[in-house]
């Protein structure tokens, strides 16, 4: 049942995802600033290696700063001791909630038996949640997911899920193979919703579900609530390059440019300040395709961007991008388009 801060959500919520790679303490920092989301959660991190010798390389990963509140700490594994223990860690260390990953597809993920490996093990997954509950100690405790394996498992996989105690369950409309080759499949989010009413037919019992996958715009998400009866939506890859997103009065499209970059430059220089010695700066580079983009030229920037050496070099190029956004080919469109890699 919804505890914590999740009783006290505002319906429909709009939060940020969870990203490997993506949500670190710069990124969050600036959509904090920009565009606060209902809820932040933190990139996933594993139970195991916050219980081992190289914690301290993991540590930057779950800073927080008190804009990003509510924030989520979100880990992942297969052993429940170890989630009973770093549950109790995350408490003393301030976070709001956690939430247990298991839906990440990524191989060397999946080979330690996380992730959506767990989507197969429905009686060890349990096992990790009850063990995380107990831990938390009275910390809500949510889970990120997909619709199945290789089918969707609504009925099994879901609806054991929705029995635990889980305050939150976050369904990314896919399933593991489906990875996100295809469109997001919506209409099993409402077979959730109406699995969750029958199920649990007090609605202060029900955990909140929160849709997941092809969001692009908050009208989008708005649309997604209004058509299947969630409690809210998550929103990952339609953040990148906007942290706007989730202000609703302003729009990135109708800023000029020239701030867009002024907010990259300021990005890039939070990344280097904070993560510097934890992580290379062409983790940052990832989001300057999302970034920079909409004008004549956009991709061969974008291009130097990449090879850029150091934080001076990239704010000689970035004074290279006009004032407007002028009309382009079909072609730069095209170019435009942001492949991102695939994410829970």
């Amino acid at each position: 049942m919804p505890t914590g801060f999740w009783s006290s959500l505002p319906r429909p919520c709009f939060v940020l995802a969870p990203m490997s790679g993506v949500t670190d303490a710069a990124f969050r920092r600036i959509i904090a600033k920009y565009g606060k989301p209902d809820v932040t959660w933190t990139e996933f991190v594993s139970v195991d290696g916050l219980l081992s010798p190289g914690r301290f390389r993991l540590e930057p990963d779950l800073w927080f700063t008190e804009a990003e509140r509510p924030v989520v700490a979100q880990i992942h594994g297969r052993r429940p001791e170890n989630f009973r223990l770093i549950a109790r860690q995350l408490k003393e260390m301030g976070f709001d909630g956690i939430d247990i990953n298991m839906g990440c597809p990524a191989k060397e993920v999946e080979r330690h038996g996380s992730g959506a490996a767990l989507i197969k093990k429905p009686e060890l997954a349990r096992e990790v949640i009850l063990a995380c509950i107990d831990g938390a100690e009275g910390l809500p405790v949510s889970v990120k997911t997909r619709i199945g394996y290789r089918t969707n498992e609504t009925e099994t996989w879901l609806a054991g899920l929705l029995e635990t105690g889980i305050s939150a369950l976050t369904v990314h409309a896919r399933t593991r193979n489906e990875m996100s080759r295809v469109p997001a499949r919506w209409q099993v989010v409402s077979q959730l919703v109406a699995l969750s009413r029958e199920l649990i037919p007090d609605p202060a019992a029900r955990p909140l579900i929160l849709g997941n996958g092809d969001v692009q715009s908050l009208a989008e998400a708005k649309a997604r609530v209004d058509e299947t009866g969630c409690d809210g939506v998550m929103i990952g890859r339609g953040i990148f390059g906007n942290p706007w997103f989730f202000n609703r009065e302003v729009e990135r499209e109708e800023l000029p440019l020239r701030r867009v970059v002024e907010v990259m430059l300021e990005h890039t220089a939070l990344f280097i300040e904070l993560l510097s010695e934890y992580k290379q700066l062409e983790f940052m580079k990832k989001h300057y395709k999302a970034y920079v983009n909409g004008f004549e030229g956009a991709a061969e920037l974008r291009k130097h961007l990449m090879e850029a050496a150091d934080f001076e070099e990239i704010c000689a190029l970035a004074a290279l991008v006009p004032e407007k956004r002028g009309r382009r080919s079909e072609a730069e469109d095209l170019q435009d388009a942001v492949a991102l890699p695939d994410c829970v």
